[in-house]
């Protein structure tokens, strides 16, 4: 028997970050970043560039829980497939001893909701083949990492620092 879906009115409440929050978000992307091992620039750093990047509105950083516990970070761009705008998830961050309440699948409706409303037709984003907690959640909500359909071959991101 399935188990049964949560009410979406006990959803974990999600809200846009503001430049005020910037410190906030840069603890949160710090202890992301620690959690795995990726450098990371000081906390003043951060704080000043998130700052900026939302008050220019360059970034989208969407926030769920009370302390902030965790944030989706998002970017957009137009593309030459459709009118519509490009969305990219660039971070999505739960504190470990919050995961598994829903404030992931919650950040990752919010994100998808607010790619929407700023006209992106199409969204994708990354993760390490290892991170199967993330992979679940961004598969159970729509996403694949197979070109062309299921049976398609594996897509992956390449990297470089420069």
């Amino acid at each position: 028997m399935p188990s049964p879906q949560p009410d979406h009115d006990d959803a974990p409440s999600t809200r846009r970050a503001t430049p005020g929050d910037a410190a906030q978000v840069a603890r949160l992307l710090r202890d992301f970043n620690a959690e795995y091992d990726e450098p990371t620039p000081d906390l003043e750093t951060l704080e000043s560039r998130y700052e900026e990047l939302i008050r220019s509105k360059e970034m989208i950083v969407l926030l769920v829980g009370d302390g902030p516990d965790g944030f989706a970070q998002l970017r957009f761009r137009p593309w030459v497939h459709t009118a519509g705008l490009h969305g990219y998830l660039e971070e999505l961050y739960v504190v470990p001893d919050l995961r598994g309440n829903g404030f992931g699948r919650a950040l990752m409706e919010a994100a998808i909701e607010t790619a929407r409303s700023e006209g992106a037709d199409f969204i994708e984003l990354g993760t390490s083949e290892d991170d199967t907690a993330a992979r679940g959640l961004y598969e159970s909500a729509g996403f694949t990492n197979r070109e062309g359909g299921p049976d398609g071959p594996v897509m992956l991101v390449y990297e470089r620092e420069l």
